[in-house]
């Protein structure tokens, strides 16, 4: 597979000799890794709704679980779904454990709603943020993967540990309830 831009958000080029390098302790080659690969985990967890107070920090967790299984890389594969695939672990352990935590706290403040916009007839683009967080995780991961992140199905297959097929029939499902509630905004507006 040819080798695309680090722009557009797929495969980064080298990054397979960069982790080759960072599994042999070179400082270089890790620190490279790091900055070519962090901005692509942060935008991957700020579009996650519930993660994306969480974004930095779980980047950083990313990459503090890619360095104790750094030696489980095996040369030659895709590095982009391997970190991905940890990354997607460490985002369901933080959703899990805000919530147990929500669970035993209880709202002292409660925040005055917001003023409804009245723009009137105006349309307005959809709030793709509200529209991913109406997706099961499962699907939101696939979407943000494919459309945010660049990735191919082989390598978000790889992320989450499906077949091609499943992240392909994801995908579709994941399109359809946007395109149905896409459209059942636009009947009601």
């Amino acid at each position: 597979m040819p080798d695309r831009s680090a722009s557009d958000g797929a495969q980064l080029p080298g990054l397979e000799s960069l982790m080759a390098g960072y599994q042999q302790a070179d400082e270089q080659a890790a620190r490279a890794l790091i900055e070519r690969v962090s901005p692509v985990l942060l935008r991957y967890f700020w579009v996650q709704d519930f993660n994306r107070r969480f974004s930095e920090d779980l980047t950083q967790e990313t990459w503090m679980r890619v360095h104790r299984a750094r030696h489980t890389y095996r040369r030659g594969e895709p590095v982009l779904p391997w970190i991905f695939a940890i990354a997607r672990h460490a985002g369901l352990d933080n959703y899990r454990k805000a919530r147990r935590v929500e669970a035993r706290e209880t709202q002292v403040d409660i925040l005055p709603e917001t003023a409804a916009s009245t723009v009137g007839n105006a349309r307005q683009a959809p709030d793709m943020d509200a529209l991913l967080a109406e997706l099961p995780a499962s699907q939101r991961d696939v979407i943000v993967m494919l459309k945010v992140s660049g990735m191919t199905i082989e390598e978000v297959a790889r992320a989450t540990r499906t077949s091609q097929g499943a992240v392909k029939q994801m995908a579709h499902r994941a399109y359809k309830k946007l395109r149905d509630t896409l459209a059942r905004g636009a009947r009601s507006a």
